[in-house]
């Protein structure tokens, strides 16, 4: 946590720990009031500008009964952070806010690309433009699409399905990424948007990394690797489609702001904000 927040001390960002940041509750991080009090504080407090969540895990889900999510999506605070996190920015932005998919305090505690600091610091002072540097999608289906962004971690994204925070993907340009999936539940998970229509009813779907994943493959039932697993439900859904594409739990990932409109082709490798992401 403190070599997280050195740096932004380094780059001239004040930062505030909340109450119960360090807290742990078996495999959550504090109890749920805790950590929902800690963040609507934030969200309440005048002298904070953004809300930068420490790390990921699990957890998240359990905070809605406790939180007003009007009241945090209206503040107009930047909100950052990923894995699942992707629960509340999918929340915040079904009620009108742009949320910020990035490294989190962890994250930046550990040596990455200087890309990744250039995107992360250039999102927290309100330029969303991807750094020339950054590392390419790779295209599954070649096409040209622009909508809102949405989307995040896999799981979550599934897992909000039936909920009444159910992740909209209708004409939205929808990401993709996880962790530490078996190749065989990154193709349930997928097939599950798939039947869902979460699939085809998108703009476009740009999928990050499966990390880890092919590393878990089972040879002994058989296995493929999962841009083949991914893929071919891209290619089912016939939307404009990559793979590759860096962000989430990859070694190098960019900050995306998410619920701001974008143009994607997935031909050229592209990705760009088509509107700002700051009003001044």
């Amino acid at each position: 946590m403190e070599k997280g927040r050195a740096l932004m001390h380094a780059y001239g960002y004040k930062t505030k720990l909340m109450p119960h940041a360090l807290d742990s509750e078996f495999y959550l991080a504090g109890s749920d009031r805790h950590r929902a009090d800690d963040l609507m504080a934030a969200f309440h407090d005048p002298e904070v500008d953004a809300v930068y969540c420490s790390r990921g895990g699990y957890g998240c889900a359990r905070l809605f009964p406790y939180l007003d999510l009007d009241f945090m999506a209206q503040s107009r605070k930047m909100f950052l952070g990923f894995s699942d996190i992707t629960t509340l920015h999918m929340a915040l932005q079904r009620r009108g806010a742009v949320t910020i998919q990035a490294p989190m305090v962890l994250t930046l505690a550990f040596d990455r690309a200087p890309w990744v600091h250039e995107s992360f610091f250039n999102v927290l002072s309100g330029d969303a433009r991807i750094p020339k540097s950054a590392t390419k999608m790779e295209t599954v289906v070649p096409g040209v699409a622009e909508g809102d962004t949405v989307g995040g971690c896999l799981c979550l994204i599934c897992d909000s399905i039936g909920t009444k925070e159910e992740i909209q993907t209708e004409g939205k340009i929808l990401l993709i990424e996880d962790v530490d999936e078996n190749p065989h539940r990154v193709d349930a998970m997928m097939t599950h948007l798939f039947n869902a229509g979460k699939l085809q009813s998108a703009a476009a779907v740009v999928v990050g990394e499966m990390t880890r994943t092919d590393e878990r493959a089972d040879e002994s039932i058989g296995s493929k690797p999962w841009k083949d697993i991914v893929g071919d439900i891209l290619v089912r859904s016939g939307v404009p489609s990559s793979v590759m594409f860096p962000f989430g739990h990859m070694s190098t990932m960019l900050s995306l702001p998410m619920g701001l409109r974008a143009r994607v082709d997935t031909e050229a490798a592209t990705f760009e904000y088509t509107e700002p992401l700051c009003d001044d």
